[in-house]
């Protein structure tokens, strides 16, 4: 295979995973010429990030407009949060937050693994799942509009690396736990089936341009906190899925998307330091 034919792979397996994991159409011409296999599902997942860059350019976008647009009021940022963290929900089905409600109702609902399995594989959303989605949404809108009060640029950095890195690390859960969920009804079973250290890489090299960028206008520290409470956090939770269920399923690579983006969120903002040593209040 040439280095065309590698580049058109490429950007096959690039958009099938577009497609996948957003609402944005790939049909018609495009859709034929991208074509489907399971094999090319499995080899999309090295593009995840990627998919970040487009949905953290959607929020960053509507984030700037809104922030540039109303008047300087104090509210300002909370409206530009609230309504940028609206609008990836709507470009993404709100995919990865579902996963999230799953996994809370599951762990939360039952001790028993096997009735924790059953419970994540029921659509309908539970206590446990209702507080996990309330309580995620309000710490991303109150973590962007707090470096939204610190100024756009803070707030717009964040929104770019997070989208970007919080998609990698699921892949590190893909690597590292077996997979346990519904073989014969998931569609994400060949995305979880395994994961090369190729394709780790490839993931790895979409996340470096957006960090260096931020690194560059908000500093080394503006990155390390935000990677460091990220990697930590997915840590945790690859801990709380091999002692409580031996294994993830594909809600649990949703929740760990989740999670890492909450603490990219809050490790830029811890980076910026009380408000005071920026103000001068």
């Amino acid at each position: 295979m040439n280095s065309e034919e590698r580049a058109q792979q490429a950007l096959r397996h690039y958009l099938l995973a577009l497609q996948f994991f957003t609402r944005i159409p790939v049909t018609g011409r495009l859709a034929a010429w991208v074509g489907f296999s399971p094999e090319m599902l499995r080899a999309s997942s090295a593009h995840f990030p990627g998919v970040g860059w487009v949905v953290g350019a959607c929020a960053c976008t509507v984030y700037a407009l809104l922030y540039l647009g109303l008047s300087a009021a104090p509210a300002t940022p909370w409206v530009a949060a609230a309504l940028s963290t609206a609008a990836t929900v709507l470009l993404t089905g709100g995919f990865h937050e579902d996963g999230l409600a799953d996994v809370a109702d599951g762990l939360g609902g039952s001790q028993e693994r096997e009735r924790a399995l059953d419970i994540m594989k029921d659509s309908r959303i539970g206590a446990f799942g209702a507080m996990a989605l309330v309580l995620a949404l309000l710490a991303k809108t109150g973590l962007l509009a707090l470096l939204g009060q610190r100024g756009l640029s803070p707030a717009l950095a964040a929104l770019a690396g997070a989208h970007v890195v919080s998609r990698f690390f699921p892949l590190l859960l893909v690597r590292g736990l077996p997979y346990i969920g519904d073989s014969a009804r998931s569609k994400a079973k060949p995305l979880a089936d395994s994961i090369t250290l190729v394709q780790l890489t490839v993931a790895m090299a979409w996340c470096v341009a957006p960090l260096i960028v931020i690194a560059l206008g908000e500093g080394v520290l503006f990155v390390l906190l935000a990677l460091l409470l990220s990697g930590a956090c997915t840590a945790l939770l690859t801990r709380w899925f091999l002692l409580r269920l031996q294994g993830f399923t594909g809600d649990c690579l949703g929740a760990v998307q989740q999670v890492a983006e909450i603490a990219f969120y809050l490790g830029a903002a811890l980076a910026l330091g009380p408000v005071g040593l920026r103000t001068g209040g």
